[in-house]
């Protein structure tokens, strides 16, 4: 039958159907497919709702794998890191049946461990196909990596400085204290190896092992620097026999000729122990430093177990010092001035005769006002870049970054340490009453660390959390003499001179992109802040290197002494020194980061 009402015809008979029937077959068609779909739309959904509940059900055991691994390895961590402070605590007493053997064979067991994870870690990953697929583009940069094989090195020269020397005491003294060194020095080679490696990695397979091994790592370090801290801090402050001699180095006397190395009644075998005494003395706080450097960067990979990275999201900067002249400059002198004043006033105060107390006065004097001088400077530079921030349309950074978060919470903790000396002293120096220029001196050099401590803080951290300068290069628009005009052919450029001009747009492409005496000159707020950071860490360097290498006007100078007693003193000391220095150097590390953003 037909199905067009308006004229009939003999379409289905014929085989040939018309327009009207055929457009009436496929709207049918299409109502049949449509009912049809809808009838099986329940079943399918019923199919695809179980696949859901799977990928559900396998975030929920993904995220109970996290949790847990997470807490077993912070677990395996507190417990590492307070048998090691307990044991580091009572060999630091003489009262105390615990030697400094017994703290060392602990020490072994750690390093060894670690070794061995490592080194699992290291062939697991280079065997195993995409072992490691994301990384962190922002962990493990060129400078840090460069700072750790540095201090990792010095550290390897002491620890043969420390088997040269304990060698000439196994006549009388344990074993253990030359085994330490070995062992250390293996864990140093291998923990160095593992961190310029696999500093970057996001791991993704054996998630909890990592975990676990990671923090196992990190607790290592701590203790390795807890207990070298403990070790320096109690002979570099050991009580004064005579209360007339409030510790005129005493300590440091003692240090050098007692720590580690046996008593008197054990004498070296061969003539050159003096020479490895003294040198391991002086190469003490680069293994301070190394460790630290090591737990920050095993934090880092810890956070980035199972995290997946953006490779896109950080841009190469190079460094240079093209256009920064000031800065650098004014930081050098700073801290060759530094340094002589330092030499100097080290001589003074290990000079044998403690009768001409006038001289130690006019050493500490000079050490004050040197002191004074390089905060003082700091404060006002920092000031000028503080300045600069709130002129700069820089954008934060908004994305999520571990390995900065570490950086200010490291920045702000270690300088609790220097915050807590500063303000002992002021309390003790008004206390007193200020009398006398030393005193007055102390007061002003505190007040003013106090000050310059507060504005580095705010001034690294606006740096660090600022997007990096780009450079945008103008757009020019340059005639393209190989489009031809209307009115000439292609036959009368052929004889023209175009292939010996040199083309506009290569040429532009040269003068922004390649030629770099041409490179645009930086903006006056670039250049400012470059000089500040510049000179800043130059300052931090010197500040750094003054109390590494035994500088203590705190013992030096009574005052404090004599109004909270010496074993008050000597405690709030010991405590805030170690995170102040590591406060200088970690600075130098955030202030370098600074200046290649800007």
């Amino acid at each position: 039958m037909c199905l067009n009402t308006g004229h009939p015809c003999n379409c289905l008979t014929d085989g040939n159907p018309c327009e009207p029937c055929r457009m009436t077959a496929k709207d049918r068609e299409t109502e049949e497919v449509h009912l049809s779909n809808n009838i099986n739309t329940p079943s399918r959904a019923e199919n695809t709702s179980e696949p859901d509940l799977d990928i559900s059900s396998g975030g929920v055991v993904r995220e109970r794998e996290r949790n847990w691994g997470w807490m077993l390895s912070g677990i395996i961590c507190v417990n590492i890191l307070i048998l090691g402070c307990a044991l580091a605590s009572g060999s630091a007493h003489n009262d105390v049946n615990i030697k400094i053997y017994h703290v060392q064979i602990y020490l072994i067991i750690l390093l060894l461990l670690t070794s061995i994870w490592m080194i699992y870690y290291i062939i697991y990953t280079t065997r195993k196909e995409n072992a490691v697929v994301y990384q962190d583009a922002h962990a493990g940069p060129v400078w840090l990596k460069g700072g750790l094989v540095l201090f990792g090195l010095l550290s390897i020269i002491m620890d043969i400085f420390k088997i040269a020397s304990y060698v000439g005491y196994l006549h009388c003294d344990s074993a253990v204290k030359v085994a330490f060194p070995v062992v250390q020095l293996v864990f140093l080679l291998v923990q160095t190896y593992f961190f310029c490696i696999h500093a970057k990695d996001c791991v993704q397979l054996q998630k909890n092992i990592t975990r676990c091994g990671l923090m196992l790592t990190l607790s290592t370090n701590l203790v390795v620097w807890m207990t070298a801290v403990t070790e320096e801090s109690v002979h570099q402050t050991t009580v004064p026999d005579y209360p007339s001699n409030d510790t005129k180095l005493s300590g440091r006397n003692l240090y050098i000729s007692r720590a580690g190395y046996g008593d008197d009644k054990c004498k070296c075998s061969h003539t050159s122990c003096s020479i490895f005494k003294e040198a391991y003395y002086y190469l003490y706080p680069f293994n301070i430093e190394y460790s630290l450097f090591a737990s920050a960067m095993a934090y880092v990979m810890w956070k980035n177990v199972s995290r997946v990275a953006d490779e896109h999201s950080h841009h190469k900067i190079k460094f240079h010092l093209k256009d920064v002249f000031l800065g650098p400059v004014m930081g050098v002198l700073l801290v060759v001035a530094g340094l002589a004043t330092f030499i100097a006033y080290e001589v003074e105060m290990k000079k044998k005769d403690d009768d001409d107390d006038y001289k130690k006065d006019k050493a500490v004097m000079m050490h004050f006002v040197m002191n004074i001088v390089i905060v003082t400077t700091m404060s006002v530079s920092t000031l000028i870049g503080c300045a600069v921030y709130k002129v700069d349309r820089r954008e934060h950074v908004s994305e999520k970054n571990p390995t900065r978060s570490l950086d200010v919470g490291l920045l702000v903790g270690a300088s609790l340490g220097q915050f807590i000396i500063s303000y002992f002293t002021i309390v003790a120096m008004i206390g007193t009453g200020a009398k006398g220029h030393l005193n007055r001196l102390n007061l002003a050099w505190a007040i003013l660390m106090v000050i310059q401590l507060g504005m580095q803080n705010f001034f690294i951290i606006e740096g660090l959390h600022r997007e990096p300068f780009h450079e945008v290069h103008p757009i020019t628009v340059v005639a393209n003499p190989y489009v031809l005009q209307p009115e000439k052919d292609l036959s009368s450029l052929e004889g023209s001179n175009m292939d010996t001009k040199p083309s506009p747009v290569l040429t532009e492409h040269t003068l922004h992109g390649h030629s770099a005496e041409h490179r645009p000159r930086l903006s006056w707020k670039r250049r400012v802040l470059k000089e500040v950071c510049a000179f800043l860490l130059m300052g931090n360097i010197i500040l750094w290197i003054m109390p590494a290498f035994g500088a203590r006007p705190q013992f030096d100078h009574d005052t404090e002494t004599n109004f909270y007693n010496f074993n008050m003193w000597a405690a709030v000391v010991n405590v805030g020194l170690p995170f102040g220095i590591f406060y200088r150097m970690h600075s130098v590390a955030s202030l370098f980061e600074v200046y290649l953003t800007s």
